[in-house]
């Protein structure tokens, strides 16, 4: 079965409560088993290009490439072509961005968190940089995939402060990381192993800023037969505790299988030259 048959996506985005506009951008390309989400940041609705951008390069760029290309091929460095598409595409969107920064006053500054994941081969790749996240529902455990790049996170990684405190701090939105603010950018991989029946939840910080973890998983579990409700009612519970912030989720379910049987792509390859 391929990976559009097997993942059921769904996404909403909603600009809070409290902003004039939405700074986040969302995409999808089923075909392809690739989800892109952006958080941007910047004066006069330059974060909102920022985002535009990131999630525009991403999607138009990875489908291009995986066209006639399996992302389980091994690249020349003998990683998944798929993670190589990920990292070249995120530092290729985060020279977009800050070039466009430099180059046009208004936007001087302009940055984006990204968090994107590239199903195939019954597994996910996942490329993230700042604070927007991936989080995974298998069976009864709801936990995060990916690690924040913020000084909060870093405040607890070094025992500077507690989980407990940090739900309290005043830092929660200070990232380490970002897209378009330098010239170059280093996004952190890995590639997980999924499971039928896996639930996969990429977010922007105006969702688990608002809503305990907790809660996320257990609206979560509820609604695991509902994805489409699911996220309206993430979204709503943001906005119900204040919705500060916009809020952004995508939510994947592996409905089956996708494993690449083997050889098939190198047989591909030969029918499409001939």
């Amino acid at each position: 079965m391929n990976v559009k048959e097997a993942l059921e996506i769904v996404s909403q985005t909603n600009p809070g409560m409290v902003r004039s506009h939405n700074e986040d951008s969302v995409a999808f390309d089923a075909e392809h088993g690739l989800v892109v989400l952006a958080d941007g940041m910047g004066g006069y609705n330059a974060g909102e290009v920022a985002s535009g951008i990131a999630v525009s390069v991403l999607a138009s760029e990875v489908r291009h490439l995986l066209e006639h290309t399996s992302p389980a091929d091994l690249g020349p460095t003998g990683e998944d072509v798929g993670v190589g598409v990920l990292r070249d595409n995120v530092k290729k969107a985060n020279l977009s961005i800050f070039n466009a920064a430099q180059s046009q006053p208004q936007y001087a500054g302009m940055g984006t968190t990204i968090v994107t994941g590239l199903f195939y081969d019954d597994h996910v790749a996942v490329a993230h940089v700042g604070d927007s996240r991936m989080y995974r529902l298998r069976g009864e455990i709801f936990e995060p995939i990916t690690r924040d790049h913020s000084l909060l996170q870093e405040q607890i990684d070094s025992g500077v402060i507690s989980k407990e405190l940090a739900k309290l701090s005043k830092n929660k939105n200070l990232v380490t990381r970002a897209v378009g603010i330098e010239a170059d950018v280093v996004p952190e991989l890995h590639i997980h192993a999924v499971e039928v029946g896996d639930i996969y939840l990429f977010c922007s910080d105006g969702l688990n800023d608002m809503v305990e973890d907790e809660d996320i998983g257990a609206t979560l579990h509820m609604l695991q037969g509902n994805l489409a409700l699911a996220a309206t009612q993430l979204i709503e519970q943001a906005n119900d505790n204040g919705g500060r912030d916009n809020v952004s989720v995508i939510l994947v379910k592996v409905k089956s299988s996708y494993a690449v049987p083997k050889g098939f792509w190198v047989r591909f390859k030969s029918w499409f030259k001939n």
